[in-house]
């Protein structure tokens, strides 16, 4: 009797495993048309285009990516593989370097061997920052990661020059793996959950006065110009640091909401609860009105654009030719799914 009871348990566990991978294999075998992972494409291409050139413009290539004799403010290392391919760390590196991704965004941005291009974007990238550490940050690694994910997708099948130069259309329904596309919305997930956990200071609770927007504001290496006019508006502050904090410890909501939203089929109190609004929606608008509100008012670099380009992978591809339709004035607003 007890070796029947093993064998039926042994039966239902490996029928759960199977089940599991099953489910497994159905998520990466899912295809969509390439819209959102095109606007992706874009949005990453221009947020690096844009960094690497203000970096040139802005002449401060040299304190950042020279020798010391060459009237840099270090000695740069020489650890990457392609700095060393190159010839060393020197300023003549680092112009190739920037280079070489300047043009590589470039082909990104019109969607021209867009999987060749994100990875020489990415991989220059890295070089570039290794060579001086303090030139990086947190949103340096969101870029590399999102052109990763880049060279492991076709984004360029609309929206691109590849496109109209295979069928004299900008635009095609070509069908592409939906995989990277959910990395990336699990991705800005996990970075929003993590840092809002990360947020223990007293200065972000009830306790501390929620004071830390406040004093971030007016950190001088991050604020734009005087904010001392900020004092006069704390009850505000106060309430957009809650808020902030709630935001980012929650988001991972957003995520289960998509989950909900892909297994229409499945029923549940809490999937009817879930999806009676559109929770992501609310979370995207929240977010642009900070990252718009940083971007305005503090310094960080390329941080907010970037962060809002992950927002892109939140939305089906179905999604945004409704919103097309709509602006075209093809289909009345009522009609539209949200």
């Amino acid at each position: 009797m007890s070796e029947s009871v093993q064998e039926v348990k042994g039966g239902t566990r490996w029928m759960r495993v199977r089940s599991a991978w099953q489910a497994w294999v159905e998520i990466l075998s899912t295809r969509e048309t390439g819209t959102a992972m095109a606007w992706t494409r874009i949005g990453v291409g221009l947020v690096t285009l844009h960094t690497m050139t203000s970096i040139y413009t802005s002449g401060v290539i040299v304190p950042l990516w020279a020798n010391k004799d060459e009237g840099g403010i270090i000695n740069l290392s020489d650890k990457n593989w392609l700095v060393q391919l190159l010839g060393g760390p020197s300023l003549e590196t680092s112009e190739q370097l920037l280079l070489m991704c300047t043009v590589a965004c470039a082909l990104l941005v019109i969607g021209l061997g867009s999987r060749i291009a994100a990875l020489v974007a990415l991989q220059t990238s890295i070089a570039l920052f290794s060579l001086h550490p303090g030139s990086g940050g947190g949103h340096d690694r969101l870029i590399t990661n999102m052109l990763w994910l880049l060279v492991l997708v076709r984004s360029d099948v609309t929206l691109s020059l590849w496109c109209y130069v295979r069928s004299r259309r900008w635009t095609s329904s070509e069908l592409i793996y939906a995989w990277v596309r959910y990395a990336l919305a699990f991705q800005v997930t996990v970075m929003y959950w993590a840092t809002g956990v990360q947020k223990m200071g007293m200065e972000w609770m009830p306790w501390g006065g929620y004071d830390a927007i406040y004093f971030a504001v007016l950190h001088p290496a991050f604020a734009r110009f005087d904010h001392s006019w900020i004092a006069e508006v704390m009850p505000l502050v106060r309430v957009a640091t809650a808020v902030t904090w709630i935001w980012e410890v929650t988001f991972p909501i957003v995520l289960l909401w998509l989950w909900f939203r892909r297994t229409p089929d499945r029923d549940g109190r809490l999937r009817r609860w879930v999806r009676r609004w559109n929770l992501r929606l609310i979370y995207v608008v929240i977010g642009l009105g900070m990252h718009s509100t940083v971007w305005a008012l503090m310094d960080v670099g390329p941080f907010s654009p970037i962060t809002c380009t992950l927002y892109l992978s939140l939305f089906h591809p179905d999604e945004y030719a409704r919103l097309y339709q709509r602006l075209r004035g093809r289909i009345p607003r009522g009609t539209a799914e949200s």
